[in-house]
């Protein structure tokens, strides 16, 4: 069985997009103009934001497509290729904003900004909590993989612009140097956020699963009337659901409809509880 993607994702993704390419219009544009190294690495960041944002949505679409004979469970987790590519991404700005601002700390050539980028940073960053709490809010509502990443970052970016704005500030009282150190700080955010991504997606896409979620599982099915034991139970994600296979033990008397019966309770039961997918394999207990 295949579930497909939930279109209201589109929307989270595209808030996304426009908040980005609004924000880092401002920043850079202010940036430059108050000579804020701070400023426009946290406008640079919007902008690898806005790259991964439309990998983001690549995703969701090519996600929707449906099965073939090439692919039986669907293209689901092409969600979790597009939050991979939107992890790259993010690491090498990320990597380029710390080189570039180090250079100028080394070069000990800073000039402290004008002050109307911190009113420009402390803006952007109350837009972009109003983001992430909507994607936040939206992506557990649609079990969303790619569209919760973007949330992560939506949040990541509201934190990089408040340490814009101290950077900003600091500059001011003869600390020129803090604004550099400022962009080498939203540098690092923007790496560990793509690292945080780069795991995630990848442990998703080699069936890595959490041990808890399969424990809870494991309990709903023993409860079922008719189960003797599990002796074997595995889970996956294939984008938005999650696929269970479960071999359990029954009475070696029972019959087959009655087997297949206890199977179907199983298969109802998590799918009423849990929202997921399970295929039930059923073995005589010894």
């Amino acid at each position: 069985m295949q579930q497909t993607v939930d279109k209201r994702a589109d929307f989270g993704a595209w808030v996304s997009i426009i908040a980005y390419i609004l924000l880092s219009i401002i920043k850079l544009g202010v940036g430059y103009i108050a000579n804020s190294d701070a400023l426009k690495a946290d406008g640079l960041n919007n902008v690898t934001d806005i790259l991964a944002s439309v990998a983001v949505l690549i995703g969701l679409n090519i996600s929707r497509k449906p099965r073939d004979l090439d692919h039986p469970y669907g293209h689901s987790r092409a969600e979790h290729i597009s939050s991979l590519i939107a992890s790259f991404i993010m690491m090498s700005v990320g990597l380029q904003v710390i080189w570039n601002a180090a250079l100028k700390i080394f070069e000990n050539k800073p000039e402290a900004p004008d002050l109307i980028s911190a009113w420009a940073g402390a803006g952007c960053a109350i837009v972009m909590f109003g983001v992430y709490a909507f994607n936040s809010r939206l992506a557990k509502k649609v079990n969303s993989s790619a569209l919760n990443a973007a949330a992560k970052d939506n949040l990541s970016d509201a934190f990089v612009s408040i340490g814009t704005v101290v950077g900003i500030i600091g500059a001011q009282f003869s600390l020129a140097w803090l604004d550099p150190l400022a962009a080498v700080i939203v540098g690092i955010i923007i790496c560990k956020t793509a690292w945080e991504i780069f795991l995630d997606a990848t442990n998703t896409l080699i069936d890595g699963y959490d041990p808890d979620k399969v424990s809870v599982y494991k309990e709903s099915i023993e409860k079922v009337k008719g189960v003797v034991s599990i002796k074997e139970l595995r889970a996956r994600s294939h984008g938005t659901y999650t696929l269970v296979e479960v071999t359990i033990l029954v009475n070696p008397e029972l019959g087959i409809v009655e087997s297949h019966e206890i199977a179907d309770n199983i298969e109802i039961s998590l799918k009423d509880k849990f929202g997921i997918f399970c295929h039930v394999h059923v073995e005589p207990h010894n």
